[in-house]
């Protein structure tokens, strides 16, 4: 590179690290608020819900206060709009909300065509059945004829009509906006399927089944007919923001890959290794870079943990739902979660 890109190359870092000279809108208005707005599912157990005092908990929620405590320091800042699968775009388009974390698939129509950008990926997930036991039904490709419970305006619903007519079979659909009305007319026996993410298929087994009635009355079958990679979106308009939420991902990853944990993050401070030194800010640069604190990262695990820990605390082995990792392994472990570097 010649000398004088070299230094108009410096001279833009510069620009770009000084925050003020490309902060954008979003970015202003929820400093200026003094807390993020965050539309997340109206009910899936550990990703999103409620608990009887209004306390938000689960894998989408742990994202927004990840992205609270990188632009605040302080994880909690943050307001929780329930929003339905056809509520959420709208809601983020509007400016009702700041950032969607809302078991939303990414795709080239909805980045395109909406508006949005999604950011980094929080959850590898797929499509799938669930059905009573008693159905006798042990495959996807024995649900000929079958009434199938499905959200509308979801990839779900294109999905399932795609699923059904490729492999020469015919359905009824019953289509319902409200999760907690689609369950109750799958468990009412309305419908003989309920197909959504197969995330929200194990949520919906180990959380909502009615009594008498247990989880072991009810099976996901062995199908995944789908990509479903889930990831937060913000609106198109302010990369910096948008950079502040794909990093706040790679930063729970980093910290999980490097062994920095809720536990073990003090102590780490101390490290020698110059990569942990640089995600924790004690090399400073990268919050600067990023138009945040240098403790950022550290902020985010001490106040949320890595993901590691976000994942086994509300969806993994340590939760009621118990679901295998798979995918949501790191890449070093054989799964595809590979966080771009902090450097």
């Amino acid at each position: 590179m010649h000398k004088a890109s070299v230094a108009a190359a410096v001279g833009a870092v510069a620009l770009f690290a000084s925050g003020s000279a490309w902060a954008g809108k979003d970015l202003d208005s929820i400093k200026a608020r003094g807390n993020l707005i965050c539309g997340v599912p109206t009910g899936i157990a550990g990703f999103a819900s409620a608990d009887s005092q209004g306390k938000w908990t689960g894998l989408d929620v742990d994202v927004c206060r990840a992205v609270s405590a990188a632009i605040f320091g302080d994880s909690e800042k943050v307001k929780y709009v329930p929003l339905t699968s056809q509520q959420r775009f709208t809601a983020l388009q509007s400016g009702e909300v700041d950032i969607l974390s809302n078991n939303t698939t990414a795709t080239l129509q909805r980045d395109t065509a909406l508006g949005l950008d999604f950011t980094a990926i929080t959850y590898y997930d797929g499509q799938g059945f669930l059905v009573p036991k008693k159905l006798g039904v042990k495959s996807a490709k024995e649900l000929n004829g079958a009434t199938v419970c499905v959200a509308p305006g979801t990839t779900t619903e294109l999905n399932l009509a795609d699923y059904f007519r490729a492999n020469k079979m015919t359905f009824k659909p019953v289509v319902i906006e409200k999760v907690e009305e689609i369950r109750a007319a799958f468990f009412s026996g309305r419908c003989d399927v309920y197909t959504t993410d197969s995330s929200g298929l194990y949520a919906t087994r180990a959380a909502n089944v009615p009594a008498p009635a247990t989880a072991d009355d009810y099976v996901v079958l062995p199908e995944i007919i789908s990509k479903e990679p889930l990831a937060p979106a913000v609106r198109h308009g302010d990369q910096q923001f948008a950079d502040i939420v794909r990093w706040t991902q790679y930063a729970m990853l980093e910290a999980e890959e490097y062994g920095i944990s809720s536990k073990t993050v003090d102590d780490m401070l101390k490290s020698d290794n110059p990569t942990i030194k640089r995600i924790l800010g004690v090399t400073p640069g990268m919050g600067k870079a990023l138009g945040v604190e240098d403790k950022w990262v550290y902020n985010i695990v001490k106040q949320v943990g890595n993901y590691g820990e976000s994942f086994e605390r509300n969806v993994g082995m340590g939760s009621v739902l118990k679901i295998d990792r798979g995918l949501n392994k790191l890449w070093t472990q054989g799964g595809l979660q590979y966080a771009e570097p902090i450097r």
